[in-house]
């Protein structure tokens, strides 16, 4: 099946190996950032003084599908303009992968939401919103910013993370939370130059610099999140 121009499929975060139609899928989950958002979740659950291990795994999962596959998914869906990874595999499986996931998302929030933490019910609506909104452009787009995207995959994983331990918010809660935002403002922020200037310059020195940005920020969170889950694995 022929490509879209332009492309992405050589991107860093995308494999070199493989298939194009798997290299294509790896490269529409946006892996490190993605590893990004579920490490804020893994923050947020770290803060609390106690720690329910299948709720770190829980959240991590919910994040996993939500926004790792079920999210990007309907990014590529719902754009109003083209994205670049070409036309591998039709709308209908797009939107069964999107339903699936996000299905099983909310099925396992559900559980903890309902036996445990109900407060948790208010993070999954509004992510459920954000998902949609921001991905579908809709109301003219009006969600579909970068300060919105901050929130709803910045912030609000680490207060998901956080909550789904104590069923409460807390200020270290929603000051960490600002952080996170920050962090992924900063990653949006470099992403969106960054990828102007792949499709039209290639490997431009700029586009180097900022890529080693995104590099920085991605594995920087990553490495955080699992230096405080060892950290209380091992000191718990």
């Amino acid at each position: 099946m022929s490509a879209e121009k332009p492309t992405r499929i050589n991107e860093w975060f995308v494999p070199k190996f493989g298939p194009t139609r798997f290299r294509v899928f790896v490269g529409l989950l946006f892996l490190p950032y993605t590893g990004m958002c579920v490490s804020f979740a893994i923050i947020g659950s770290m803060l609390a003084s106690e720690i329910a291990w299948d709720r770190v795994g829980a959240i991590a999962l919910i994040y996993t599908l939500a926004l790792g596959i079920s999210a990007h998914v309907a990014d590529s869906l719902g754009s109003k303009k083209t994205k670049p990874w070409g036309i591998y595999f039709t709308k209908a499986q797009m939107f069964t992968i999107m339903i699936a996931t996000l299905t099983a998302a909310y099925a396992i929030g559900l559980h903890y939401i309902v036996f445990f933490v109900p407060l948790l019910a208010v993070i999954a609506v509004l992510e459920g919103f954000f998902l949609f909104a921001y991905n579908y452009e809709i109301w003219g787009g009006l969600f579909h910013n970068d300060f919105w995207f901050s929130v709803s995959w910045g912030s609000l994983p680490l207060l998901a993370g956080y909550i789904i331990q104590t069923d409460s918010i807390s200020l270290l809660a929603l000051t960490v939370a600002g952080l996170t935002g920050f962090a992924s403002y900063a990653e949006i922020r470099m992403s969106r130059p960054y990828k102007l200037l792949k499709q039209r310059n290639g490997n431009s020195a700029r586009a180097g610099r900022l890529e080693n940005g995104l590099k920085a920020i991605s594995i920087g969170t990553i490495t955080f999140a699992l230096s405080m889950l060892a950290y209380r694995i091992i000191f718990s």
